[in-house]
């Protein structure tokens, strides 16, 4: 006998599916909805329905715009630097360097990373493309922004080799101890790049 009823049921099984959203988790939010005024719930369940029918990807950069546009707003905008190309693992990362207001290049979201453990190899990701434009942009210089781990590393690594053919710059984000932190707090890593990137003081 079903202790609640299928529709409840099935919402939090739904929440469950999504990262970091454990049972307890699922529940709240699950019991919070049904509580909450109906207008809420509309607004959710059409945001939803549209999160996939009125988006779609950048045929140039593959990050995330508008179903309708054939490029996105940033690779539309004359006034990025079209020589500088920030390629980035997912459209998410795009997010967190336009928020620093620091780069004003353009963007290459390769959805995902190489993992040979979980079978994703290069014909995965969007690296392909990317070889296409660096043959028909006017790319001076190449920002490779993966992720610090063993995964992003390696997909840095092989992107690397496969852009020195083209004469192209090829950096990599720096790496260290974030603002704020503890010597005593980082680990091995951490203070490792911190030290190998360390700078000349003026």
């Amino acid at each position: 006998m079903a202790l609640l009823p299928d529709p409840v049921q099935k919402l939090i099984n739904s929440f469950e599916r999504l990262p970091g959203i454990g049972p307890k988790s699922a529940s709240r939010l699950t019991f919070y909805l049904l509580r909450a005024p109906e207008d809420l719930s509309n607004q959710l369940s059409d945001a939803l329905s549209k999160l996939k029918s009125a988006t779609t990807l950048c045929q140039r950069c593959f990050n995330i715009t508008s179903s309708g546009n054939t490029i996105c707003e940033i690779c539309s905008n004359p006034n990025r630097d079209s020589t500088q190309l920030c390629i980035v693992e997912e459209p998410l990362d795009v997010l967190a360097l336009e928020r620093t207001a620091g780069f004003n290049g353009l963007y290459h979201v390769l959805h995902g990373v190489l993992s040979p453990i979980e079978g994703i190899g290069p014909q995965d990701l969007k690296i392909q493309p990317l070889l296409e434009r660096l043959s028909s942009e006017n790319i001076k210089e190449i920002i490779l922004a993966t992720n610090a781990s063993m995964e992003g590393d390696a997909t840095a690594l092989y992107l690397q080799k496969q852009i020195i053919r083209h004469d192209i710059r090829v950096t990599r984000l720096a790496r260290g101890l974030p603002m704020g932190s503890d010597l005593e707090y980082a680990d091995q890593n951490t203070l490792l790049r911190a030290l190998a990137g360390r700078q000349e003081l003026d």
